[in-house]
């Protein structure tokens, strides 16, 4: 049984290559999924967003490609490929595409 999905199995890949930016759209392919964590991969296009919400959990993000501009407990961020960012528990956050970029969201739940 792979606990990872929607992945391929025992091979080096590009993580960038696993998800397409497409016009207008924020894409998603989820990872993994359980009561414990949520991994996903997204492409976002330029202009797309993802309006002001909050997780139960924390919310761990890699940029893998391109520059996102997150706005968290009303501070701005802005975090580059190869860059990383924790978004806490419970805290409001947005996520904004001034640019078209691809990241790794991995979300820790509590127990």
């Amino acid at each position: 049984m792979a606990y990872v999905k929607n992945f391929p199995q025992d091979e080096v890949v590009s993580l960038a290559a696993q998800v397409e930016v497409r016009d207008g759209e924020v894409v998603s392919k989820t990872l993994a999924q359980n009561d414990a964590v949520s991994i996903t991969l997204f492409a976002f296009a330029k202009g797309e967003e993802i309006s002001t919400h909050d997780s139960t959990g924390d919310a761990f993000v890699q940029v893998i490609e391109g520059t996102g501009r997150f706005v968290v407990g009303g501070e701005e961020r802005r975090v580059q490929a190869g860059e990383a960012l924790v978004m806490p528990a419970k805290v409001p956050h947005s996520l904004h595409a001034d640019e078209p970029f691809k990241m790794l969201l991995t979300v820790v739940f509590p127990r």
